[in-house]
């Protein structure tokens, strides 16, 4: 009984460590010691075609500023169509985009769902390149240039923009948490972009070559994941350009970024079953590593192995009360106590420094259970579901 638990205890904070740590080490070792160099176009070569498609559902409240926004991008006007499809709106969005005639609108009154927007929309695309992104991310005005310059290489298949959390002195635990997780993300998806390929691109501001999109089915939750993973199927490329960005608020509040984190687990175990032939290590073995090491893991063992590792460690401090369980059972109950007073923070909107950061950690693992069951189940619906985020404030164009 005692070596079985020392075997879980060990599987279960190695795997812990380096789903969250080592593999970001290791990739910002992989890319200092070999990076792969970025073959971008210059100043004087011809710029391509672009259309910038919004998708929206109900997004009245920030559908006109998104569009002036889009509209406002250094890029010639000449080049980039926006095409917005309001997806069975009901909040008056379609008059909203009507109101700028140099915008292309697709209005269904039918709700189809997020993906099945995409896919329609796609069919009366032309442009070779197209950039997605969401209603409520506003775009740095250098964006698109940033993101075609990647496409004179033709190994790239779509080119990822980063994704922005605005926080502010008034940020409650659950913003700033998800604040701090996209800094992280944004730091490996830099180095996973300079060793191989992205993993997964960010939908608030993601393009993609037009002639490799496969529609996608229906019920697709992440559809952005989907994207770029077939993409990367295809032997393409997703590249990183960080100086492209976009910025959206958090949540409206702790209920509203929990519905969303469990609906991006859900999808996450969607996404698994259907990307199955990027498990074949013998056919792309760089992009199966860095596949099952950023993804996978994060919504399997590393989840799972928290309660094992806890379990076990009580377990062998009883048993044997060797110092180095006893050290890291106590390291355990300091962060599980301060994700306590996080959470207790985040109900109440009282602001307490750090404790937000095990709090959200804690918060994450903790949805991934919550969307694991509603995807055995088959609870999580395919249809939209627009979470309430909290009012952007006026930006700066600089």
């Amino acid at each position: 009984m005692v070596v079985i638990a020392k075997i879980l205890y060990w599987t279960s904070l190695l795997v812990i460590f380096y789903t969250y740590f080592g593999y970001g080490v290791l990739m910002a070792i992989f890319a200092k010691w070999r990076p792969r160099k970025a073959i971008l176009a210059n100043d004087n070569d011809p710029l391509p075609e672009v259309t910038v498609l919004i998708p929206a559902f109900n997004e009245a409240q920030v559908l006109g500023a998104k569009i002036r926004n889009t509209l406002e991008l250094n890029y010639p006007g000449d080049l980039f169509d926006v095409l917005v499809i309001t997806d069975g709106s009901t909040d008056g969005s379609p008059d909203i985009v009507r109101a700028f005639p140099q915008v292309k609108l697709i209005h269904e009154s039918r709700r189809m769902g997020k993906a099945a927007a995409i896919n329609k929309a796609m069919e009366s695309i032309t442009s070779p390149i197209v950039v997605l992104t969401d209603a409520n991310a506003f775009i740095h005005p250098d964006s698109l240039r940033l993101l075609v310059a990647h496409y004179t290489n033709e190994r790239v298949g779509a080119v990822s923009g980063e994704k922005r959390v605005m926080v502010t002195g008034m940020s409650g635990a659950g913003e700033k948490g998800e604040g701090l997780y996209w800094k992280y993300e944004s730091f490996l998806k830099n180095q996973d972009a300079q060793v191989g390929t992205l993993v997964g691109a960010a939908g608030e501001l993601f393009s993609y070559r037009r002639r490799l999109f496969q529609p996608l089915e229906p019920d697709t939750i992440l559809d952005d994941f989907v994207i770029s993973l077939r993409i990367c199927e295809k032997g393409y490329r997703v590249a990183y350009e960080p100086a492209a960005w976009a910025i959206e608020r958090g949540s409206a509040g702790i209920r509203e970024e929990q519905l969303r984190k469990v609906r991006i687990a859900a999808g996450g175990f969607q996404a698994m079953k259907r990307l199955r032939t990027l498990m074949n290590f013998k056919k792309h073995p760089l992009l199966t590593f860095q596949y099952v090491s950023h993804r996978v893991l994060r919504w399997t063992l590393a989840p799972a192995g928290m309660p094992v590792l806890l379990a076990t460690n009580l377990f062998l401090v009883v048993i044997e009360a060797h110092s180095w369980y006893k050290f890291t059972l106590l390291c355990q109950a300091i962060f599980y106590s301060s994700a306590c007073f996080g959470w207790l923070g985040a109900r109440n909107n009282t602001k307490w420094p750090l404790v937000y950061i095990p709090y959200y950690f804690v918060f994450m693992n903790w949805a991934v259970f919550l969307g694991w069951t509603r995807f055995i189940k088959g609870q999580q619906s395919g249809i939209w579901e627009k979470s309430e985020r909290l009012e952007m404030p006026t930006l700066d164009k600089k």
